[in-house]
């Protein structure tokens, strides 16, 4: 049985925890990807989404080469993932894992974070050279400061992935449940082995962008994958069940690089 509770509530409870920084929604669950309350109306939902409307570092954005700069300093992401206790979480606009102290970490350019949270967007936000993917998974990481640093990988159809048949009974549990947009669904799934999540992919994209949902927030530094994984269209399906019709497809639309520079990072040229 998932436990339900109201999104205004825990986000009083996560304020009280981890204080104003928690990275949650604040007051802007309203947000859908269709409609009135759709990403081009985002920016006037709530006075704390100007971002989404205005902001100039905003993501997602399209990888296309003829804005791709090669950086032979950028150094291979280190990513030291664990197995980790975790919670299911549905929180009307998409779903993902919440870990119990420490998931991993991820070293970015010297910079520690740790890994708070991953969560599935279908089909993907990111494209590479004009392609969208069926699923994007984010693993969303914080340092001290405060600062969000998210991984990025993309996924096209094939062979199931480990991580979601890790956790597909409780998947299946949570699309039981009638999760309404002002409520956040939870179920505790126990240990979830995440070191499949921190194999080597010999090539990254870098940029400095944007949380994808609302409030927008900017400067988040984004590091995507160029070894794209695999999903079978059962998973695909599964991650959509237990959201609201309304975020079923919840990528927001490609936002302008405003001259942004895109580094790439591969193994090859080191």
């Amino acid at each position: 049985m998932a436990l339900r509770v109201s999104f205004s509530f825990l986000v009083i409870a996560l304020l009280l925890v981890f204080g104003p920084s928690a990275s949650v929604q604040d007051d802007s669950l309203s947000f859908s990807y269709t409609g009135q309350t759709g990403p081009e109306k985002w920016g006037s939902l709530s006075p704390n989404n100007t971002a989404c409307s205005n902001g100039k570092m905003q993501s997602p954005v399209d990888i296309v080469k003829s804005i791709l700069t090669p950086n032979k300093k950028l150094m291979p992401l280190t990513r030291v993932y664990r197995t980790s206790n975790a919670t299911l979480f549905n929180n009307g606009f998409n779903l993902g894992l919440r870990f119990e102290g420490n998931g991993g970490t991820l070293d970015v350019d010297g910079k520690n974070y740790n890994l708070m949270q991953l969560h599935w967007h279908t089909p993907s936000e990111h494209r590479l050279n004009g392609i969208q993917f069926p699923a994007e998974l984010h693993l969303l990481h914080q340092a001290a400061d405060q600062s969000r640093a998210v991984v990025a990988i993309l996924f096209n159809f094939g062979k199931e992935d480990i991580i979601l048949l890790q956790i597909k009974n409780r998947l299946a549990e949570l699309a039981k449940e009638a999760c309404k947009k002002d409520e956040d669904a939870t179920i505790p799934v126990g240990t979830v082995d995440l070191n499949e999540l921190q194999k080597k992919s010999r090539k990254y994209y870098k940029y400095v962008g944007s949380l994808t949902v609302p409030p927008c927030t900017e400067n988040v530094v984004w590091s995507i994958l160029g070894k794209v994984r695999t999903i079978s269209k059962h998973q695909l399906d599964a991650l959509k069940a237990p959201l609201d019709a309304s975020c079923q497809n919840n990528s927001r639309p490609l936002q302008s690089p405003n001259g942004r520079k895109i580094e790439l990072y591969d193994e090859l040229m080191h």
